[in-house]
């Protein structure tokens, strides 16, 4: 639950089919705090132009306005939301703890991003990105994380944290960018144990 709310609903600019989007709207969800999505439209660049790079200098979604606070960057508009509106469960206090899920969110810039997220780009979008280089990195790291995620619900165990919400949204749509979650039972308990939380919203799917 959130310790309080915002004054006036978060303003999230960002696109229905973009991960990083998803996983602030998911929080946002989860939190049960106030929001606002504008889309932003990608296909015509309207990301790239004076308006919305006064908001993000680097021209990506997401972005967010909370009252006088604009943010940028996915995983740091997480931390923002979970250092302000809960109490800890979402970010532990936990050293141990804290420093896993700082990891996970790593891996959700890093492999996460350049495997799966890169691979569905490719298949979806056409990007000129290296499309077996996305799949051999998303391989082997599936076959990591469904080792990691033996018998736990969540990556920290039973309870859910800003690790789960920062990997989930392009690791559930890997097969979008054609690659396989089914060798990968625990990945995909995993990935219905965060579908089942109060509060989730699924990300929008690619139609066929």
């Amino acid at each position: 639950m959130a310790i309080t709310k915002p004054a006036q609903p978060i303003r999230v600019y960002g696109s229905a089919l973009s991960g990083h989007t998803h996983r602030v709207l998911l929080f946002l969800s989860l939190l049960d705090l106030p929001h606002e999505f504008i889309s932003v439209d990608l296909a015509h660049g309207e990301h790239k132009r004076p308006q919305f790079l006064a908001k993000n200098p680097f021209g990506l979604v997401p972005v967010i306005e909370d009252g006088s606070v604009t943010l940028y960057d996915s995983n740091a508009i997480l931390v923002y939301l979970a250092s302000k509106y809960d109490n800890g469960t979402w970010l532990p206090h936990d050293p141990v703890r804290a420093a896993t899920v700082q990891g996970w969110l790593s891996l959700a810039a890093g492999n996460i991003y350049n495997g799966p997220n890169a691979a569905r780009l490719v298949k979806i979008l056409g990007a000129p990105l290296d499309y077996e280089r996305a799949k051999a990195i998303s391989t082997a790291l599936f076959d990591v994380l469904n080792v990691e995620l033996h018998d736990k619900q969540f990556v920290l165990g039973k309870t859910p944290s800003l690790a789960d919400v920062a990997a989930y949204a392009y690791i559930a749509r890997a097969p979008e960018g054609g690659i396989s979650l089914e060798p990968y039972a625990n990945i995909r308990a995993w990935l219905k144990h965060i579908e089942a939380l109060p509060g989730f919203v699924p990300m929008t799917a690619i139609k066929a």
